[in-house]
């Protein structure tokens, strides 16, 4: 009885296989056991950060809840957080500089620090700050950054508010709390408190907890919700342990002489792994800023100026859609 032959390409490419399943299945072992040593190890520091890092990303959140359960979770988190108060942009005029024709009115420089890099833009003139949108929130999805700045004619734009994302799979299409354009509500309830950050007609940035009906009152034309507060009237918000975990970030702030201050620090990337709420503070304490609050991040965190893509983008699909943007409009001639 003869015995077929066997195919040595098709042995080679089986080993081959094979050998690959049993790496990927080796790497994927030590992966789990290294996560099973920071979760349970000596360090709580090192415990703490990578739970509230994994915990603010829309996919990789089972990886803390295969060691914790949910109200272990949330006391690790609210030890390791910016802590809300009640404080809000008081009633303080802005200071403005008389503009030097010098200088110029738009600026961007890199950030760096120990865990991360970014961008910084300042923007000289708060008034062309606005909210750009993807029109009514009827259902329709969002759009890209690209889009919006595109659509409004904008030299320049940020990500804003936060949306409704189960999973990581939202469209970007319904809005988390609030959104104010050209003074009126365009989506969100009167009467139903967030953390509201936004400018009013004299391009004051003015940052708390209030309810939709309040910032309308204060004169806030332009305004979304996410949070948290960072600094308001000059004074840092009280920060606990690690302030967050290391993820992409976007923030706002103003400084005394009314100038604009946009941040995005890339993460998730070989090059930046991210960083914390307290990090995002201490820079824009650094800058000057006297109020600031951070923005929606992760792989929503983008810059856009000119058309070109200032920092890195964590998305695998590339630029999200979203329901908002805070943009900045070109000068006139």
């Amino acid at each position: 009885m003869k015995h077929a032959k066997k195919n040595p390409i098709a042995q080679t490419v089986g080993r081959t296989f094979a050998v690959i399943g049993v790496t990927l299945l080796g790497i994927l072992v030590a992966l789990l056991g290294a996560i099973a040593v920071v979760c349970h190890g000596p360090s709580g520091r090192a415990r703490d950060l990578f739970v509230t890092t994994v915990m603010e990303t829309s996919a990789l959140k089972f990886l803390a809840q295969m060691h914790f359960s949910d109200e272990e979770i949330a006391a690790i988190r609210q030890r390791n957080a910016v802590i809300e108060t009640d404080m809000q942009t008081d009633d303080t005029v802005l200071t403005p500089v008389a503009p030097d024709p010098e200088t110029p009115s738009l600026v961007i420089e890199d950030v760096v620090g120990a865990t991360y890099k970014g961008k910084m833009m300042i923007v000289k003139d708060p008034t062309r700050l606005f909210i750009g949108t993807p029109g009514p929130y009827d259902g329709r999805p969002g759009q890209t950054l690209d889009n919006l700045v595109k659509n409004n004619n904008a030299i320049a734009g940020i990500n804003a508010g936060g949306f409704e994302d189960e999973n990581g799979f939202g469209n970007g299409g319904t809005p988390i709390g609030i959104v104010i354009s050209g003074g009126k509500l365009v989506f969100g309830s009167p009467s139903k408190s967030s953390t509201v950050i936004g400018f009013d007609g004299n391009g004051k940035l003015i940052v708390g907890n209030m309810t939709a009906q309040t910032a309308l009152d204060k004169g806030i034309r332009e305004a979304v919700s996410f949070g948290p507060v960072l600094l308001v009237n000059g004074e840092a918000a009280p920060v606990a342990g690690t302030g967050g975990g290391l993820n992409p970030r976007t923030a706002i702030g103003q400084r005394a002489d009314g100038a604009v201050l946009m941040l995005v620090i890339d993460g998730r990337q070989s090059h930046s792994l991210g960083a914390s709420y307290k990090d995002c503070q201490q820079v824009m304490q650094q800058y000057g800023a006297i109020n600031a609050a951070n923005l929606d991040g992760g792989s929503s965190t983008l810059m856009i100026y000119e058309g070109e893509h200032v920092n890195y983008c964590a998305s695998l699909y590339g630029s999200r859609d979203l329901p908002t943007s805070f943009l900045v409009r070109r000068e006139a001639e």
